[in-house]
């Protein structure tokens, strides 16, 4: 096959990726934002260099996107699949960012390939979505949401004691450290995943074998890049949302917050576990704003988010399958 179909599917992905950095930018920064720990400037200049560092290190998470989803076709059913599968991730990031709902660009990814792959008949591997996919889903908002109330729960006792100008001054210093940190791991994942798409583009053209699911260097690099971009453009709607829609933080829960969603999104990276950012994040502020009150969270608005979340796989797989139907002549 030639090899321009392939650079089409190419295009699409970044074109995607870019979304899902603005998309997703909110993730690193906005608590540091909303505790006036970091200017909304430098967050994300430092968001977007800590992704593009942390979009190198993930390639693991591109493996699993790449060879444990579903199986693509070689020839032109195999490259309209992965354009389905990308146009309705990133109408479903479009649709998300414009309501101002921090829902999950992994999991609209993975819903995409899911729908697109049902639209052409090509086969789904469920008992690896089940695993790798599923689970992590429902068990790393549990962990931070687990991490930052007894994380924060640990701060409140340690500093029991201390002056709270110094220790507030002390924690905004801290918040740079933990959104660095969370804006690495941000680059792990959600740089590697989309070249996993690219990976499937390659072995639908007949540019690889079918069983190789090594990630070349080029695609990383791309992909990191094209995400770091994307950060440094803001989502701001997402941003307020999570920054102040939720709970309003100080800056020794934004640190617990952010320490907790980082730790879940190194472990998951490390296991290659395409999990959200945006779940790990919301869920840890959630946790960290509860010591203070239960009654402190803004429970409508989590209720809202929770239900962008659960309509992601279904939404964006739809939208994916409808572009696979508009598309399949070509096939």
């Amino acid at each position: 096959m030639e090899w321009w179909p392939a650079a089409l599917v190419v295009v699409l992905a970044m074109g995607f990726t870019y979304t899902n950095g603005f998309h997703d930018s909110a993730n690193a920064i906005a608590t540091s934002v909303s505790t006036r720990a970091l200017t909304p400037r430098i967050a994300l200049a430092l968001a977007a260099v800590m992704n593009l560092a942390g979009g190198f290190v993930g390639v693991r998470v591109a493996e699993t996107v790449g060879g444990d989803i579903v199986s693509v076709p070689t020839g032109p059913t195999g490259i309209v699949l992965c354009v389905g599968a990308l146009l309705g991730a990133t109408g479903w990031n479009l649709l998300t960012w414009w309501r101002g709902l921090p829902s999950s660009s992994t999991h609209a990814l993975i819903g995409g390939l899911g729908g697109a792959a049902l639209a052409a008949g090509a086969t789904v591997k469920w008992d690896s979505i089940l695993d790798k996919v599923l689970v992590p889903m429902l068990v790393s908002p549990v962990v931070g949401l687990a991490g930052g109330f007894v994380l924060m729960t640990l701060i409140l006792w340690v500093f029991r004691g201390a002056r709270p100008g110094p220790a507030v001054r002390g924690f905004r210093y801290a918040q740079t450290v933990s959104a660095a940190a969370m804006a690495f791991g941000h680059g792990m994942q959600d740089a590697s995943k989309t070249a996993g798409v690219v990976v499937l583009a390659l072995v639908a053209g007949g540019h690889r074998g079918a069983d190789d699911a090594s990630v070349p260097w080029w695609v990383l690099a791309l992909s990191a890049v094209v995400l770091s971009l994307g950060t440094y453009a803001g989502g701001w709607r997402i941003i307020r949302t999570l920054g102040r829609g939720i709970i309003h933080l100080d800056p020794p829960q934004g640190f617990a917050a952010e320490a907790s969603a980082a730790s879940v999104l190194w472990v998951a990276t490390m296991t290659g576990a395409p999990v959200s950012t945006t779940h790990a994040i919301t869920a840890a502020i959630t946790g960290a704003g509860a010591t203070r009150s239960a009654k402190a969270v803004r429970w409508g608005v989590a209720r809202s988010i929770v239900i962008g979340w659960l309509l992601t796989f279904p939404g964006a797989g739809l939208a994916a399958a409808l572009v696979y139907a508009a598309l399949s002549p070509l096939t």
